[in-house]
């Protein structure tokens, strides 16, 4: 079995702990997990101990995210950082075009070059607020065919992974992660890893979110149960890297790319606890809320996680899923309906077709993504509202396509690489061409 057989492996165990947002804890070696006291005069096994604090230390113990770790360096052993090429890795604020009121498509990324880590293969599409306030969000796309061998981290936010093609594992300091398509994967901010793929290229999105960590959605009137389940999600145990010699390390910090050489791997830790912590989550999990009588309920009855911001109930950036489901609504239309809204919306597709785009060449495909700023009038395009007009309204199952949305907000401003890149499908208005007045006075 090869190293990384093993390594994904290990990461899709059954040892997995499960639970989201609470106290974890994980040692890779017995005994290397002090008991009573977080920072022990002598840590055990000749460990270092050494918080990583993902919000202030006053938050509120409900918001408060840090965790302990036990490892063979501390992280303070390191040469000075360097700056080196950001790619075409872009970060808030975004100036170098202004808001676009108009609706955008895009097809999937092209094929990398040959040599392509996950990291050089990041391709900023846009975002909004400002890294340095800590508040806004941006948009990547990856598309990668070899395995990293450098490690990186964001001090500028936390990523959310998601595959589209191809899966992968991901080292992190607290361990192991498998994550395939149709999972999504949280990588905190400031936490170290290296992505190892899964498969011969990879290809996938991700939403950098530089406010608030990203939570579960309160449940209101839903009551207890519904939407994402806590236990659903998947923390790594332990697991480390006791290597010496040359590491790469990269850190993305205030929207730049900065390396260093270290001498050891840092992925030396041996056991830790806390809550800043890695996770997983499968998409199919997703227990959907839906109506049982009439009308369509607004799309925010999808959303698996939120950013929350100093305004209740809107949010900085909200992570939304369009899972399999059932449609049963009477004398209703059953897509999405036309509309405009004050949040933008990016949207993704994982797999198959989504029910309110036509699919196929030139249509919403997987990889590819849609962008709907603030006001930007859209819904189905024509061909699916004829379809769905004529429809014979009897209980229909959704579950030929996986799509998403990051929903933010603020306007989304796109990088000047997608303004003009030549997978833009700069006819997109034409899918609402056709739409005839049937109205007579």
């Amino acid at each position: 079995m090869s190293g990384i057989e093993q390594a994904r492996k290990t990461a899709e165990g059954l040892e997995y702990l499960s639970g989201f947002g609470n106290e974890h804890s994980s040692e890779a070696v017995p005994g290397a997990l002090p008991l009573g006291r977080n920072s022990p005069q002598r840590a055990p096994l000749g460990l270092y101990a050494e918080q990583l604090s993902g919000s202030a230390f006053t938050e509120p113990r409900a918001h408060n995210r840090r965790s302990w770790l036990y490892r063979i360096r501390p992280s303070a052993a390191h040469p000075p950082f360097v700056r080196t090429d950001n790619g075409a890795v872009r970060t808030a604020p975004f100036t170098e075009t202004v808001p676009d009121p108009n609706r955008l498509r895009w097809d999937p990324l092209p094929e990398p070059a040959p040599g392509t880590d996950w990291l050089a293969g990041l391709w900023t599409l846009g975002g909004n607020g400002d890294a340095t306030q800590r508040t806004g969000m941006a948009v990547h796309l990856y598309h990668a065919d070899v395995s990293m061998r450098r490690v990186f981290s964001d001090a500028d936010g936390e990523l959310l992974i998601v595959p589209e093609q191809g899966g992968l594992l991901l080292r992190t300091e607290l361990g192991l992660l498998s994550v395939e398509p149709g999972e999504v994967a949280l990588v905190p901010r400031g936490v170290r890893f290296r992505v190892e793929l899964l498969a011969d290229t990879v290809r996938g999105y991700v939403c950098e979110n530089y406010g608030q960590p990203f939570t579960l959605p309160e449940l209101g009137p839903i009551g207890a149960n519904g939407l994402a389940n806590p236990r659903d999600f998947r923390v790594p145990v332990a697991a480390y890297e006791d290597v010496e010699g040359g590491v790469e390390v990269v850190n993305k910090f205030c929207g730049n790319l900065w390396t260093a050489t270290y001498d050891h791997s840092p992925l030396d830790v041996v056991a830790w606890h806390g809550s800043h912590v890695p996770y997983v989550y499968d998409l199919r999990t997703f227990n959907v809320m839906g109506t049982i009588s009439y009308d369509h309920p607004d799309p925010s009855i999808f959303t698996v996680l939120t950013s929350p911001s100093d305004t209740p109930g809107l949010a900085g950036v909200d992570f939304v899923v369009f899972a399999p489901r059932w449609l049963v609504g009477e004398d209703t239309f059953r897509p999405p309906y036309f509309h405009r809204n004050v949040m933008s919306e990016y949207m993704g597709l994982i797999e198959g077709a989504y029910d309110a785009k036509t699919a196929g060449k030139g249509g919403f495909v997987p990889g590819g993504g849609s962008l709907h700023n603030m006001m930007s009038a859209h819904g189905p395009d024509r061909e699916t509202f004829d379809r769905a007009s004529a429809a014979e309204l009897r209980p229909q199952r959704i579950d030929d396509g996986l799509a998403f949305m990051f929903e933010t907000r603020w306007p989304v401003t796109a990088t000047a690489q997608a303004a003009n890149a030549d997978h833009l499908q700069r006819a997109y208005d034409d899918v609402w061409q056709g739409l005839e007045r049937h109205f007579r006075s």
